[in-house]
């Protein structure tokens, strides 16, 4: 084997190529944004039962969930956690269906807890290829949603956190 010294696609991008390619902001220099929410259930929601937890902002938004993190206090026996986001608008106009677990799905949080969204193990997170990021590109936003896909959420439940995210 040899030693070898490569770029990363963005650095090629703005150092290697000629003309150099502008890189997403989202991607490059872009501005750390945090999106706070809290959640008290109020009565109980059975299996399938979800949380809106925030919009992300419509255009180019990375969102970083190994940055991200959530207090579950949801007391259901062998609760799991599912993230994933609503139903949505495209840059081109095209429809993306929702999926309720396309950012993490089954994370255990049947002991109360501080839980990283991007799963404690990064290999079984669907994030994994991107380093706990995912891109969206929206023309009005994103809803970002907490579903409990197998056990019910319990009266009085809490769900607490922050998602980062990159847009300029």
């Amino acid at each position: 084997m040899a030693v070898t010294t490569q770029e990363s696609t963005e650095y090629t991008n703005a150092f290697s190529t000629v003309p150099d390619v502008k890189n997403d902001s989202h991607d490059w220099h872009g501005r750390l944004r945090i999106a706070y929410f809290t959640h008290n259930q109020s009565g109980a929601g059975d299996a399938t039962s979800s949380v809106a937890l925030c919009k992300l902002p419509a255009g180019k938004v990375r969102l970083l969930l190994r940055s991200s993190e959530a207090y579950v206090n949801w007391t259901t026996a062998s609760a799991t956690l599912d993230l994933g986001w609503d139903a949505y608008t495209d840059e081109n106009g095209d429809a993306v269906a929702a999926d309720p677990n396309g950012l993490l799905a089954g994370e255990a949080v049947d002991t109360v807890n501080y839980y990283n969204l991007a799963g404690s193990d990064l290999t079984k997170s669907v994030t994994e290829a991107t380093g706990g990021t995912y891109e969206f590109n929206s023309e009005d936003g994103v809803v970002i949603r907490a579903t409990s896909q197998t056990t019910a959420i319990a009266d009085d439940d809490d769900l607490v956190g922050y998602l980062v995210y990159v847009v300029d």
